[in-house]
């Protein structure tokens, strides 16, 4: 017996007019290919707390919240502040933020107003150009209208930043000329600097501020008789004296210097350290490498020799 139906004439009529409804073509539209929207912030920074500088930075930070949240394509993230030098990544906490973000997978693209206020050191800013431009994240420089994201920028960026650090240079020079100058006229601002135990008279010159001074005059009798810093340190927070900053503990850093400061008999030192290296800002000790400057009888001492 056939396991297969015969079809009659009717059966097959109704197929064939099936198979015409059905051949028509139909037209499927291709999905909608909408580019994600980028994830931007900006960076700004300024070389000082002056208060022109610091209303320049507020500018700034209003400029480019609004001008990222005014883009359609673009979703606001945040701007990234710092107040200092841009010579060296160090100190920087924002920029480092800023790049632990972009290390984190959160940005696309970062704003900033010129390549010297990214970055005034030549090696640091290239290495962080490079860096960023591994992670497909574009920096775009207005001033210069420049976008890192091409390595055909990158020329043209590094002569940038290399004239940025030499001004830079040319700076820090002129600033040492100028203190060194400074220095050498016995009526400097500089000689009367304020330490713990001295205040300002009306003239701007130093006098002895006696309540902290009795607790100079007490460092320096504990530390004659054996004492060590531990146990001053110990001494002066039980009798709830605070430090010069305010602090319940007195560091032995703190003390150290007190101890070791040419003021308390009288005298000024300057230039007892210098930065060697201008970008990497360290202080070290003056030991004959530069001229020293010494005022003795500058103010009235708080520790005497005999006592």
């Amino acid at each position: 017996m056939s396991l297969f139906k015969r079809r009659n004439g009717a059966d097959v009529a109704l197929m064939k007019d099936k198979r015409e409804q059905m051949s028509v073509a139909r037209i499927i539209p291709p999905k909608s290919k909408i580019p994600p929207k980028l994830r931007v912030a900006a960076y700004c920074r300024i070389s000082t707390r002056a208060d022109g500088q610091q209303s320049s930075l507020a500018a700034q930070e209003h400029y480019y919240e609004d001008h990222i949240k005014q883009n359609p394509s673009w979703i606001f993230v945040g701007v990234y502040s710092d107040i200092g030098s841009g010579t060296r990544i160090k100190g920087r906490s924002s920029f480092k933020a800023l790049l632990s973000a972009c290390k984190c997978g959160k940005l696309d693209m970062i704003l900033t107003k010129s390549a010297h206020r990214f970055a005034r050191n030549t090696v640091d800013a290239l290495k962080t150009i490079r860096m960023l431009r591994n992670r497909n994240i574009d920096i775009y420089f207005e001033q210069e209208d420049i976008h890192s994201l091409y390595e055909s920028s990158e020329f043209m960026l590094s002569l940038i930043c290399a004239r940025a650090q030499e001004e830079s240079f040319s700076k820090s020079e002129d600033i040492k000329w100028g203190l060194r100058k400074s220095f050498k006229n016995p009526d400097s601002k500089y000689y009367q600097r304020i330490c713990y135990g001295y205040a300002h008279d009306l003239q701007g010159k130093l006098i002895v501020r006696e309540e902290q001074a009795e607790i100079v005059r007490l460092i320096y009798e504990m530390a004659a008789s054996g004492a060590s810093l531990a146990r001053i340190s110990a001494h002066l927070e039980g009798m709830e004296i605070p430090s010069p900053r305010g602090k319940k503990t007195w560091s032995k850093e703190t003390l150290r210097k007190i101890l070791h400061n040419e003021k308390y008999a009288g005298s000024v030192i300057l230039q007892k350290t210098f930065v060697e290296n201008y970008l990497k800002h360290k202080q070290i000790k003056n030991d004959g490498q530069l001229d020293i400057f010494r005022i003795t009888y500058n103010h009235d001492p708080i520790i005497f020799a005999d006592g």
